[in-house]
């Protein structure tokens, strides 16, 4: 139990078309797909402040696939890329290439240091694109609790020309659609606690423009690639508001996006018994992110 207790404490900060935890998902055709596993490849440039590893998750075969950029929660201080293995092995079964990554922790590095290392493992997925047979035009990224927010921020921002987007964002990071779970959509709702002004570098007194530039919300624009939001609608951690306005928010933009809420879930049970939601999402997947015929044949 207590140990139990620990994780779930770890993740804090860790789906409408509307979904239940009770959607049917039989209707769902996903192929049944071998894949191995390449850990510990380093994903940062030999410059960067410190190496960052990722796990790859790889179908077998030579088809071109779609990938997704996986990324773990934690508040932003904590945890690694195994929390992730059960989600990344049941995409990878479905014929997803899955890059598994790490990324810097508070209160060593705030924020954007997480959202640059994103935009480099974005870099490096399209520079190896075709040594693991990885489709360029569809990769998404997905994420839990903090590492949902990291996920959204980086799809929100690239190619926008912003002061987020410079130096190390651009088009090329922008993911072809995201998957956000548990997500602290707008930091602004934390007035207190340790783990956002840790991240951040202060509280919403002190810093409040920095609260309002880390939150995903803020960051919502038309053009903005299609979101699959899912969150426990019992989550007493980050509320089940931050999924609803978020969504509300992505609507009025005109973003393709759907909202899975997870019926009487609180943050750690919405993220170990999320298997409805993964499966509906990699649905979302299929629809947003069409295999083109150029690439669907083999090489």
């Amino acid at each position: 139990m207590r140990s139990l207790l620990l994780l779930s404490a770890a993740f804090i900060l860790s789906a409408c078309a509307n979904y239940s935890a009770n959607t049917d998902v039989s209707d769902i055709t996903l192929p049944d797909t071998r894949f191995r596993v390449i850990e510990d490849l380093t994903y940062t440039p030999p410059n960067w402040p410190q190496a960052l590893r990722a796990d790859i998750y790889q179908p077998l075969g030579d088809q071109l696939r779609p990938a997704v950029l996986m990324v773990h929660g934690g508040g932003w201080e904590g945890r690694e890329p195994d929390d992730m293995r059960s989600i990344a092995e049941t995409l990878a079964s479905s014929g997803f290439v899955v890059v598994n990554v790490a990324y810097r922790f508070a209160p060593a590095y705030q924020f954007p240091a997480p959202l640059h290392d994103l935009q480099q493992a974005m870099h490096w997925i399209h520079a190896n694109a075709d040594r693991y047979n990885i489709d360029s035009q569809r990769v998404a990224a997905l994420g839990y609790s903090a590492g949902a927010h990291l996920v959204s921020l980086l799809g929100l921002v690239a190619g926008t020309g912003g002061e987020l987007d410079r130096e190390y964002g651009g088009i090329i990071t922008r993911p072809a659609a995201v998957i956000a779970g548990g997500t602290p959509s707008d930091l602004r709702k934390f007035t207190g606690g340790r783990l956002v002004p840790q991240f951040l570098g202060g509280t919403i007194n002190e810093i409040p423009e920095v609260f309002a530039a880390a939150s995903p919300v803020t960051h919502v624009h038309a053009k903005a690639p299609p979101f699959f939001i899912y969150h426990g609608s019992s989550d007493m951690l980050v509320g089940s508001d931050h999924a609803s306005d978020f969504y509300a928010a992505l609507q009025q933009a005109g973003v393709p996006s759907e909202l899975y809420l997870l019926r009487l879930r609180g943050h750690m049970t919405a993220f170990v018994t999320a298997g409805g939601a993964i499966k509906t999402g990699m649905q979302f997947l299929q629809r947003v992110m069409p295999e083109q015929s150029a690439t669907a044949a083999s090489r």
